[in-house]
C-alpha cells in the first residue's frame, strides 16, 4: 500500500540514523524487548508560539529503575533543528501555553513538595517562577488573550487545604516534625460521608460535595477572583477575542447532574465575580463540550452527542453556535463518524477537526457555513490522507499548524503541516528504534458470522516466512467504545518479537465505522463482538499465518470482559490472560463508577435480571477449560479487581488452571514501572508455556534480592 509523504519521510529516519560512519555498518537491529517500553517516549500537547516560530510540547518518560514516571516540557523551531529542554529533570512539568505576547511559557507542575500550581519560564532563560499560590491543585489553566489574566480550573478546597494555606501564610518555614507526620494521618482517618448519586470514581475514590469551577487570575496584581460557583462541575474554559467572557462546559443544566449525561456550553463575564449571570448557549439534553471561539467572537464551536440514550455508543459531532446563543448547525451529521477538537481558521470561516475514520484519525476541514443550502461533499477535506493517527494539533493565529502523529511504525512525533507539506519536526525516539527490528500492522478486512464486514489490524512475527503458521495471540480492546487504531504498539510488537502473530480486531462496538456499527453491542455484549473477534482468527487461519493449535487470547478492561465472554463460549485457545475484566455485573452495580451506563442500557438490576444476566459471562463460567490469568488493581474504580476475582474464585472451585495476580495501589491505568514490567513479563510467560508449550515456567522469574551492604 502506497503511505505517502509522511510516510516516506519516516521512512527515511530508519535510512539515515544520526551520527553512523560512512565506513561502518550499523549495527543489525534487534527484537523488541519488555524493557524498551521503557525508553518509549511520548511526545505530545503541540503548542505553537504567537509568532509560529517555536513550537512548545511535552515528553513523558518511564524509568523502572526509579520506578516513577516523569514529564519535561520543550521547545522547537518550526523551521526545524535543535530541541531545546524547558524544564529541569526530576520534577514533573506539562501543559505548557504560551503567553499571548509569545515571551513567557506557563505550565504545571508540582514542586517543592507543594499543591500543583501554574509556573512562568521568560522564553530568554533563567528559573522558572512560581506563578499562582492555590489552597488546592490547580486542574487547569488558559490565558486571556490580552495576556493580562489567567483562568483557572480549581476544585473546591477541602477544610485541610484550607488551614493548611493559613499556616503557610502565619508560620515560619519549619522542617517538618513527628507531630506534622501524626497530624496528617490523623487527618487522613476520617470518613466519607456520602450524599451524591453518583459517589465514585477511578483515580479519585468517594466523591463529596466539591466540584470544579473557574476562577480569574490578575497576572501583575496576583490576586484571584471566583467566577462561578454551585453544586455543579465547570471545566474547559475558552475565552472570547477581546478577553472580556469565558465559555465553559457545565452539567448545570439540570437539578442533579449525576443523573443524566447533559452538559452544556455556558458564557460568563470574566470580570463580575461569582455572582455574574451566566449564559446557556446550548440546550442539547446529550453531551456537549470542548467550547472554542471563532476569532471574530460570532461563533463558538463544540462537540456534541445528540442521543443521550445512547452515552457513549452516540457519535460525537462538531457544530456551531452563536456566542449569544440561538439554534445550533452540525456541521458532521453527513460524516457518521466522531470528530472531536474543533478550531477556527484565523478567518472564522472553516473549522479544523479530528475525525475518527476507519481505524485512523484524520484532520479534516469544513467551512463553518456547512449545511446552508445544498449539500457539496467537495466542501469537506481531510488535510492527511496516509494511514495514520493525528492525536492533537496547534493552530497558530497566522494559519501556521504543529500536529502530533504516530503511525503503526512510529510513536508519537510532532510535524509541520502546510497545504500537502508534512515536515517531521522532533525524532525523539529515533536513537532507539534504529535498533529495532520491527513488524508492520496490516490493516485487514474479513467478514464476520453474518457477513458483517470487519476490519482490524494484524502483526505477522519479526522474521516471518510465507506459508509458515505461527502461535497466534487475540487482543480484544478496551472500550467497548474505542478502536485500534494506525499507531504504534509496543505491546502487538513485543508479541511479534516473540513469535506470534498479533490480532487487533475492531468488532462491532468500535468507533471509526458509524453509529450503527458502534450501537450494535449495545445491551448485547459478548454476541456480535464475540462472532466479530472469531472471524479474525478465522481469517488469519485461512491466510496460513495462525496456527489454529497454538491460539491465545488477552485484553485489558472491555478486553478483559471480553477475554471473559470468549473463553465462555469456545475452547479453542490455549491460554487466556483477562486484565481488569468483570464477570457478574450485578455485584458491581454501586461497587464501580458506571451505575448511570448500567441503569441506561440494561435497566435496574432488581427490575430487568435477565438483561444483566445476559451480559454477565459469570453465568457461564462452568464452561470454562481454558488456563487463564486474571489480573487488576485494588483500588480500580473503573473496572474493580472483583470481577477478577469472581472468575479466579469460581474456576479454581472447579479445579481449573487459573492464577489472580493483584496489584497494590494501581488505578484501572497502571502508573508504576515496576508494575507494567511486572504484567508484560507474566504475559509472556503465560503464553509461551500454556501456547507455545516450550517448556518456559508460568511465572517470569522473581527478581534477585538487592544487596543490602
Amino acid at each position: 500500500m502506497k503511505l505517502g509523504s509522511l510516510a516516506i519521510l519516516l521512512a527515511a529516519v530508519i535510512l539515515l540514523p544520526t551520527g553512523a560512519s560512512a565506513q561502518s555498518a550499523p549495527p543489525s537491529p534487534r527484537p523488541i524487548t519488555v524493557d524498551d517500553y521503557f525508553q518509549i517516549q511520548t511526545v505530545h500537547d503541540p503548542q505553537l508560539s504567537p509568532d509560529a516560530q517555536w513550537v512548545a510540547y511535552a515528553v513523558d518518560k518511564s524509568t523502572v529503575k526509579t520506578d516513577k514516571n516523569e514529564t519535561r516540557i520543550w521547545i522547537i523551531p518550526t523551521s526545524g533543528g535543535d530541541a531545546l529542554p524547558m524544564t529541569v529533570e526530576g520534577v514533573s512539568s506539562s501543559h505548557p501555553r504560551w503567553s499571548p505576547d509569545g515571551k513567557f511559557l506557563a505550565f504545571l507542575s508540582e514542586r517543592n513538595e507543594g499543591k500543583t500550581q501554574v509556573w512562568l519560564l521568560n522564553r530568554q532563560g533563567g528559573e522558572a517562577q512560581q506563578l499562582t499560590d492555590t489552597p488546592q491543585d490547580v486542574e487547569d489553566f488558559a490565558w486571556s488573550p490580552d495576556g493580562r489574566r489567567l483562568v483557572l480550573v480549581l476544585r473546591d478546597p477541602t477544610p485541610e487545604e484550607l488551614d493548611a494555606a493559613k499556616e503557610k501564610s502565619t508560620a515560619p518555614s519549619h522542617s517538618p516534625s513527628a507531630s506534622d507526620s501524626d497530624d496528617k494521618k490523623s487527618k487522613s482517618k476520617k470518613p466519607w460521608i456520602i450524599d451524591r448519586l453518583q459517589f465514585k470514581v477511578d483515580e479519585v475514590g468517594y466523591l463529596d460535595r466539591r466540584r470544579t469551577h473557574l476562577y480569574v487570575f490578575e497576572v501583575a496584581k496576583k490576586s484571584l477572583t471566583q467566577v462561578t460557583s454551585g453544586d455543579f462541575d465547570d471545566a474547559e474554559p475558552a475565552w472570547s477575542p477581546d478577553s472580556k467572557l469565558l465559555a465553559f462546559t457545565s452539567n448545570r443544566s439540570t437539578p442533579d447532574p449525576d443523573a443524566t449525561y447533559n452538559s452544556d456550553i455556558w458564557v460568563v463575564s470574566a470580570s463580575n465575580g461569582k455572582g455574574a449571570h451566566l449564559t446557556q448557549v446550548t440546550t442539547n439534553p446529550g453531551t456537549d463540550t470542548s467550547a472554542t471561539w471563532s476569532p471574530d467572537g460570532q461563533w463558538i464551536a463544540y462537540v456534541t452527542q445528540l442521543d443521550p440514550k445512547l452515552f457513549d455508543y452516540a457519535t460525537k459531532h462538531v457544530a456551531i453556535v452563536p456566542s449569544t446563543g440561538g439554534e445550533a448547525r452540525i456541521l458532521t451529521l453527513f460524516l457518521d463518524r466522531n470528530s472531536i477538537e474543533p478550531r477556527f481558521t484565523p478567518d472564522s470561516k472553516s473549522v479544523y477537526f479530528i475525525a475518527d475514520m476507519d481505524g485512523t484519525q484524520q484532520l479534516c476541514q469544513l467551512p463553518a457555513s456547512f449545511g446552508q443550502g445544498s449539500f457539496q461533499m467537495g466542501n469537506f477535506v481531510c488535510t492527511i490522507h496516509d494511514r495514520l493517527m493525528v492525536n492533537n494539533y496547534s493552530l497558530g493565529t497566522t494559519g501556521a499548524m504543529a500536529a502530533q502523529i504516530a503511525t503503526v511504525d512510529r510513536p508519537d512525533e510532532l510535524f509541520m503541516i502546510g497545504g500537502n507539506q508534512y515536515k517531521q519536526l522532533t525524532h525523539v525516539n529515533d536513537a532507539l528504534l534504529s535498533q529495532l527490528k520491527l513488524t508492520h500492522g496490516e490493516y485487514v478486512h474479513f467478514k464476520s458470522k453474518d457477513g458483517t464486514p470487519v476490519s482490524g489490524y494484524l502483526y505477522k512475527p519479526v522474521d516471518y516466512i510465507s506459508g509458515k503458521r505461527y502461535p497466534t495471540l487475540l487482543i480484544p480492546h478496551g472500550g467497548p467504545v474505542w478502536a485500534y487504531y494506525a499507531e504504534f504498539s509496543h505491546l502487538a510488537q513485543l508479541y511479534a518479537a516473540n513469535g506470534y502473530a498479533v490480532l487487533f480486531p475492531n468488532p462491532r462496538g468500535s468507533t471509526g465505522y458509524g453509529q450503527d456499527f458502534c450501537k450494535a453491542i449495545f445491551a448485547d455484549w459478548g454476541n456480535k463482538d464475540f462472532q466479530d473477534d472469531m472471524a479474525m482468527v478465522d481469517y488469519a487461519i485461512e491466510q496460513g499465518i495462525a496456527d489454529p493449535d497454538k491460539l491465545g487470547v488477552g485484553g485489558w478492561s472491555y478486553g478483559g470482559i471480553s477475554t471473559d465472554f470468549i473463553i465462555t463460549q469456545t475452547t479453542r485457545f490455549k491460554a487466556a490472560i483477562s486484565g481488569a475484566g468483570a464477570a457478574e455485573f450485578s455485584s458491581l452495580y454501586g461497587h464501580d463508577q458506571y451505575q448511570k451506563d448500567y441503569e441506561t442500557e440494561l435497566g435496574f438490576p432488581w427490575e430487568n435480571q435477565a438483561a444483566w444476566a445476559k451480559v454477565s459471562p459469570f453465568r457461564n463460567v462452568a464452561k470454562v477449560t481454558t488456563p487463564t490469568l486474571f489480573m487488576g488493581g485494588n483500588i480500580d474504580w473503573n473496572v474493580p479487581i472483583l470481577g477478577g476475582e469472581q472468575m479466579y474464585q469460581a474456576l479454581k472451585r472447579l479445579g481449573r488452571t487459573t492464577e489472580l495476580v493483584v496489584y497494590p495501589d494501581e488505578y484501572h491505568e497502571f502508573s508504576l514501572p515496576s508494575h507494567i514490567q511486572d504484567r508484560l513479563e507474566r504475559n509472556l510467560a503465560w503464553y509461551a508455556h500454556f501456547v507455545k508449550a516450550d517448556g518456559t515456567p508460568t511465572r517470569p522469574a522473581e527478581p534477585s534480592p538487592k544487596s543490602t551492604d
